[in-house]
């Protein structure tokens, strides 16, 4: 992925708390920004903070900012995107931050939390807020961008969906029962 010109993701080592084997990433890496295809050419989308991504989660993030978002931000705003708002990459915990139950797959680097899309065109940048959008274009928009989300992603879950993705759109790439089942709300 970093041989990718524009793309700036470095392999990383998960820190020492994360000596718990359920919560072990596979390949991790550390994702500044992922080059897309810009209307004038190469672009570069980044990240803040950087999240903690298990390679296969990295390389499913770019095909989707590059295929489906920046295709929706030049079609619905006419401006690149830029930058993403993000949290929760690798963080060994429970789903939800509960005491018990399943690991979450941000445990394994699996998954990713957006918070804000920003986008710009020459140097007027919008922000996109996830939680709360500006207008009946940013809530088409963000209807649009969770759809996509459905189809690259194996669960999507966003504002609506529960409490605790009441201010963020989940992502993440963790295989459900088969290949074809996807979770979306």
């Amino acid at each position: 992925m970093a041989a990718v010109p524009g793309n700036r993701v470095a392999a990383a080592t998960p820190g020492p708390q994360d000596s718990d084997p359920a919560c072990r990433v596979s390949e991790p890496v550390r994702v500044e920004a992922l080059a897309i295809r810009g209307q004038g050419g190469p672009a570069v989308v980044t990240f803040a903070p950087p999240p903690l991504l298990s390679c296969a989660m990295a390389r499913t993030l770019a095909d989707w900012l590059d295929r489906s978002l920046q295709p929706l931000a030049r079609g619905h705003f006419e401006r690149d995107l830029v930058a993403l708002r993000v949290g929760g990459g690798h963080e060994c915990r429970r789903r939800n931050r509960a005491s018990t139950g399943p690991v979450s797959e941000h445990a394994t680097g699996q998954a990713l939390d957006i918070f804000a899309i920003k986008l710009r065109t020459g140097g007027d940048a919008v922000e996109v807020v996830v939680e709360k959008p500006q207008g009946l274009a940013q809530n088409r928009f963000l209807d649009a961008v969770r759809q996509s989300a459905c189809g690259a992603f194996m669960t999507t879950l966003g504002p609506g969906s529960d409490a605790a993705h009441a201010n963020h759109l989940h992502v993440d790439i963790q295989e459900r029962r088969s290949r074809a089942s996807r979770f979306c709300q």
